[in-house]
């Protein structure tokens, strides 16, 4: 699997995973000087090329001067997730969310709110792609993400392990009369149909920000990042 770009190439080797080479280009300076310094640090491989022949490897152009290699990507097993958040999980559910852009930037708001872990579906869901760990900023090499066979089931898993599970759409509870200060799993819908009935259904609740502009909705990533950290600010709060 290859990782593009300074910041995500960064953060892959801070995390520690296996690393077969870095390719970078000649004359490496500034942040490319420090991916350098740290890949030689943890014994990795490192190649230097032209900046053409990076754009071939890379097929996108957006290397950025560096491109990793690393095995492909390996997803967690939710009960990892439930284990890690412990008396105070926080799990991040995605129904539907197709786009790379979108899961990308769940995964980047996902770590930096500090979730335990990000729980995607197996069908009808964008999957943790070179481009997805590209758009994470290399969050996806930091945060556990599993891909579950049904989302239905487990959501129930997690009630049974004592987390309230909230979707977040627009007709619910206003998220600021919310206590989120215990085990919390926020469920956030695809881009065009928002959580489905049968996975609303099975939430304990529906959480909803107010939109007080004239257009109705907010991008998936950022209504999420809204409602993630209003989690944070309930725990720091108590």
């Amino acid at each position: 699997m290859k990782t593009e770009g300074r910041n995500a190439v960064l953060e892959l080797i801070r995390s520690g995973k296996p690393i077969e080479k870095i390719v970078m280009e000649k004359g490496a300076q500034g942040s490319l000087a420090r991916i350098f310094a740290e890949a030689r640090k943890r014994g990795i491989r490192v190649q230097f090329a032209e900046d053409k022949a990076l754009d071939r490897m890379s097929g996108s152009g957006r290397h950025q001067g560096v491109i990793a290699f690393a095995a492909e990507y390996e997803y967690a097993d939710i009960e990892d997730i439930i284990s890690h958040g412990g008396e105070g999980g926080f799990v991040i559910l995605c129904d539907g969310i197709e786009d790379v852009h979108n899961l990308g930037s769940i995964i980047r708001v996902a770590e930096c709110a500090g979730a335990d872990g990000v729980v995607i579906p197996a069908q009808k869901s964008a999957s943790v792609t070179e481009a997805v760990v590209r758009i994470s900023a290399g969050a996806a090499n930091h945060v556990m993400v599993a891909k579950v066979p049904s989302l239905s089931g487990a959501i129930e898993r997690l009630k049974e392990c004592g987390y309230w599970l909230y979707a977040l759409e627009a007709d619910g509870q206003s998220i600021y009369s919310a206590d989120l200060s215990g085990k919390v799993g926020l469920v956030i819908g695809g881009e065009d149909s928002g959580v489905r009935r049968l996975t609303r259904e099975r939430c304990d609740g529906v959480l909803s920000l107010p939109l007080l502009g004239k257009v109705n909705s907010l991008n998936a990533s950022v209504a999420l990042g809204i409602a993630a950290y209003e989690v944070v600010r309930c725990r720091i709060k108590n």
